[in-house]
């Protein structure tokens, strides 16, 4: 639905850093700009334009009618929007921020009628954090949500357009895209992203206070399962308080299953419902990785319904692997 490939990248640390990565290897003209002078520096050494301030990033996007792509902690989401309203009034804006309510509710304060929104988010990442920690393939074959929320009459059509072209930016990073609601993304990704974050972080602190000798016999469970305990705490701190509702609804799903496990230990000396259970849902996990064999269908973003259509294949676990020019290919 759209030819530019111009983007602008505020926040150039793991995801920001990657996504400039992966946008300029497919061939999209890029820059970026970020408040940390140590990833402006390697971003710079390696040859990567960076504008010398947020603002002036943005100018040059308003003037080159660039995608904007907001890569900063949820913390930071306010100060950046207050100057997407003040330098790029008019633009596309995406995000690729951790939970979609929050921010879809901070740029209806923030900016003006004139901004077409549409978030995004990539599931993929790692412990590490900065410049330094990116790279061009980390978005290779990772789900890529970006929001289908919104319906109706003529702002559809400027949503459709941005839908297609962030859509079309996961794509050309290696993603596939999963259509979904802000709501729909919050609630699932405080299950499969936030809780382990937090679970994680237990786990690490459990086993810490076994003390040396159980540190010592940590192995490929303990260390599998912490992983993400290694996680800058301040990008942790942000992500699950900016999900709060939902992650305490998760956060009761899991406490209702650990005390199940308790109980039935205490009075049987067994777990096996809950490591069933668990296997299980490993096992289902796996398979919706492997693909599937239900077919695929097109969806074309001119035709009326076409959102609600996009978000029922999403709600299915479908997946967009192609667009060609308004059609996607969605695989379920």
């Amino acid at each position: 639905m759209t030819s530019r490939r111009e983007l602008c990248v505020i926040g150039l640390g793991l995801i920001g850093g990657s996504v400039l990565r992966a946008a300029d290897r497919a061939g999209w003209t890029v820059w970026g700009a970020t408040t940390s002078p140590v990833d402006a520096a390697a971003a710079a050494g390696q040859g990567c334009t960076v504008e010398p301030d947020v603002g002036s990033a943005l100018r040059r996007a308003a003037a080159d009618d660039a995608l904007v792509l907001l890569a900063v902690p949820f913390t930071a989401v306010e100060d950046v929007l207050t100057s997407v309203a003040r330098h790029a009034p008019r633009c596309r804006l995406t995000d690729v921020v951790g939970v979609k309510e929050p921010v879809a509710a901070a740029v209806r304060r923030h900016v003006v009628p004139g901004t077409r929104y549409v978030g995004s988010h990539p599931m993929a990442g790692t412990s590490a954090s900065g410049w330094a920690a990116g790279s061009a393939d980390l978005f290779d074959g990772a789900p890529w949500v970006v929001s289908v929320d919104g319906g109706g009459d003529r702002a559809v059509w400027a949503d459709r357009a941005v839908w297609a072209e962030v859509a079309g930016l996961a794509l050309d990073c290696g993603a596939h895209v999963v259509p979904a609601t802000a709501a729909e993304h919050d609630a699932a990704a405080a299950r499969v992203s936030h809780l382990p974050h937090l679970l994680a972080a237990v786990l690490a602190s459990v086993g810490a206070r076994g003390g040396p000798l159980a540190l010592a016999l940590g192995a490929g469970s303990f260390t599998d399962g912490t992983r993400v305990a290694a996680s800058h705490p301040e990008l942790v701190r942000a992500m699950c308080e900016g999900n709060r509702v939902a992650l305490v609804d998760a956060l009761d799903d899991a406490l209702g299953q650990l005390g199940a496990a308790r109980a039935e230990l205490a009075s049987t000396g067994m777990v096996g419902s809950t490591v069933r259970a668990g296997h299980l849902a490993r096992r289902a996990f796996d398979a919706s990785r492997g693909g599937s064999d239900r077919g695929s269908v097109q969806v074309d973003l001119e035709t009326p319904g076409a959102m609600e259509r996009l978000r029922e294949l999403g709600r299915l676990g479908a997946r967009v692997t192609a667009l060609h020019g308004t059609r996607c290919q969605v695989v379920l």
